[in-house]
């Protein structure tokens, strides 16, 4: 459920199709995103499932699947 939404933010954000989006998707590498971008991402997770995700954890998300981890993880 989480990756499904996920992908809605991300493909929201950088305009992409949201079935081009896995778990080891780079944000950067293979999104195209810049640091403005993976911003949005994580103001957008924030939002959308109603959690706070702390400054030096965003800082080192690089991947969809470390991404929904930390979701996983901020709402548990």
């Amino acid at each position: 459920m989480e990756l499904e939404k996920l992908k809605e933010v991300i493909a929201d954000v950088l305009n992409v199709d949201p079935n081009e989006i896995a778990l080891e998707t780079t944000f950067t590498e293979d999104l195209g995103a810049d640091s403005l971008d993976v911003f949005q991402i994580i103001m957008g997770i924030e939002e959308a499932f109603e959690i706070e995700i702390p400054a030096e954890k965003a800082e080192h998300i690089t991947t969809v699947g470390e991404a929904v981890a930390l979701i996983k993880n901020s709402m548990s």
